[in-house]
């Protein structure tokens, strides 16, 4: 299966699933106590929240932030998320986010569990991408799955893209991009790219915050060498 395809059957799952898309957060304390460290990021300003899923997040960011532009694919999700953030301060946007490219800059870029499901040929587009929706002096704050999470998935053996299968409660069964990313290799990746990035581990999970070392906006070049 080719990165597309699976993309396409990944998104087919979230919009499938937007029902059952919060039962973790309401099954596993770590994963409420994990939404707590919003308030000790530093978020600030026009943040803009990437594959905002229902919402979790959404609210947590808006109480730091000036304004939120909350990004996804699904409708499904994004209604349920917009019935669960009153703030006035919050835009939703359904977009691809292989496709969608940011018209603006934005002092924060915020992405929960999101990192874990771009194919690993995507990822160099994908932090550009992030690079330029950043403003100067701005950051990119993600949270995801560390490596010891694989063993709770149903992991695909032999597949030329990470991958997971997902199933639903109707057994319906889906395979999904699942990248279970290393901290230190990530750092090294980043770095590489010409990110300053700091991840620390927590509790199965990491939490990290990387700032480019040079950042271009929508239409310009990178002048990073």
């Amino acid at each position: 299966m080719d990165d597309d395809a699976l993309l396409t059957e990944q998104m087919a799952y979230y919009r499938a699933g937007a029902a059952q898309y919060d039962r973790p957060y309401a099954e596993y304390e770590a994963l409420q106590e994990l939404l707590t460290v919003v308030d000790d990021l530093p978020i600030t300003g026009d943040v803009l929240e990437l594959a905002c899923g229902t919402g979790q997040w959404t609210p947590r960011l808006a109480a730091r932030a000036q304004s939120v532009t909350a990004v996804d694919a699904s409708p499904e999700v994004l209604a349920l998320a917009r019935a669960r953030t009153t703030s006035p301060t919050v835009q939703f946007l359904e977009a691809d986010l292989f496709q969608w490219q940011p018209p603006r800059r934005y002092d924060t870029v915020f992405f929960a569990f999101w990192l874990s499901h771009v194919p690993p040929t995507r990822l160099p587009d994908f932090w550009n991408t992030v690079a330029t929706a950043l403003a100067p002096g701005g950051k990119a704050i993600f949270i995801d799955d560390g490596p010891a999470a694989a063993a709770y998935e149903e992991v695909l053996a032999d597949q030329p893209t990470p991958t997971a299968l997902r199933r639903l409660d109707d057994g319906s069964q889906y395979r999904i991009v699942k990248v279970f990313h290393d901290g230190q290799t990530l750092t090294d990746d980043l770095t590489a790219q010409g990110w300053s990035v700091r991840i620390r581990p927590m509790a199965g999970n990491f939490i990290g915050i990387a700032e480019p070392l040079t950042t271009a906006g929508p239409g310009e070049s990178d002048q990073n060498t």
